[in-house]
C-alpha cells in the first residue's frame, strides 16, 4: 500500500509511520520530517499552516506516489488558554491545522486514490483522521482547550459528512478518538500526568486499523481511552 501520514515527526503519527514502513510504502508529511529519519519513509517537510497544500505539497507527493491507498490526517496543535483570553487568532490558528489542512490535504489526495464502485472489487481506500475524546460530544472536558477540543468535534463531523458523500466510490472516512496517550502534546496540556498508554502502544492500534479498517468501518469514530485525564 502507498500511504500517506501527516503529524510524524514526533508521538503517536512517528509510532504509526515506523510500524507502517515495515510492509508499506510510506510518505511522512511534518515541519521536521527530516529530522527524524524513518527506513522505509520517503520525508516530506512541509508547513501545513501556512503552505499552499494544492500547489506545493501534492506536487512533491505525485513525485513519489503516483496513486494512495490511505492516509492519515495526524498532525495536530493545541493552544491552552481560559476561553476570554483566546483570540481569534489562537482559533484560526487551531482550525487551521487540525481541520482546514486535514480538508485541503483530503480534497487533494482524493484526485489520485485508488476506488471503485461498491461491490465491483475489493479495492477500498481510507482515509483515517486522528481526532480526540475532546471531539466527543458527553465525554468530560476540560478547561482551557475549548479551541483544541471544538476543532476535533469538528473533524469528527467531518468525517462522518466525507463518508456519506464519498461511499459510492468506496473509500472510507473513519476517525480515532484517543484519549490519555503518553505525548509531548499531553505533557504541555498536563504537566506531570502520567498517561495509561504510550504511543507507541496507540501506535499498534492506528497502523492497523489505517490498513483494515475500511474493510469493517465507514464514518465511524472509534473511542481509544483507558482513561481521560
Amino acid at each position: 500500500m502507498n500511504i500517506i501520514i501527516t503529524g510524524a515527526s514526533t508521538g503517536i503519527g512517528y509510532e504509526t509511520a515506523k510500524l507502517l514502513s515495515e510492509k508499506h510504502s510510506v510518505i511522512s508529511i511534518s515541519r521536521h520530517a527530516d529530522k527524524n529519519k524513518l527506513k522505509g519513509v520517503i520525508p516530506i517537510p512541509f508547513d501545513l499552516e501556512k503552505g499552499n497544500i494544492k500547489k506545493d505539497l501534492l506536487p512533491q507527493i505525485k513525485k513519489h506516489f503516483n496513486k494512495a491507498d490511505v492516509l492519515i490526517n495526524n498532525a495536530a496543535t493545541f493552544i491552552k488558554k481560559p476561553f476570554a483570553d483566546l483570540t481569534p487568532q489562537d482559533f484560526e490558528k487551531i482550525f487551521r491545522i487540525n481541520v482546514f489542512a486535514a480538508a485541503e490535504l483530503t480534497r487533494c489526495i482524493l484526485s489520485f486514490m485508488s476506488f471503485s464502485a461498491p461491490n465491483s472489487s475489493p479495492t477500498k481506500s481510507h482515509i483515517l483522521n486522528i481526532a480526540s475524546m475532546g471531539g466527543i460530544q458527553g465525554s468530560v472536558k476540560f478547561p482551557g482547550l475549548s479551541a483544541y477540543s471544538s476543532s476535533k468535534g469538528a473533524l469528527i463531523t467531518l468525517t462522518e459528512c466525507l463518508a456519506e458523500e464519498h461511499k459510492h466510490k468506496n473509500i472510507s472516512f473513519n476517525a480515532l478518538a484517543f484519549g490519555a496517550v503518553q505525548t509531548d502534546m499531553l505533557e504541555k496540556a498536563f504537566p506531570g500526568f502520567k498517561a495509561p498508554m504510550t504511543a507507541a502502544e496507540a501506535a499498534l492500534f492506528a497502523a492497523d486499523f489505517a490498513v483494515n479498517g475500511q474493510k469493517y468501518f465507514n464514518g465511524k469514530v472509534l473511542q481509544m481511552s483507558l482513561s481521560t485525564p
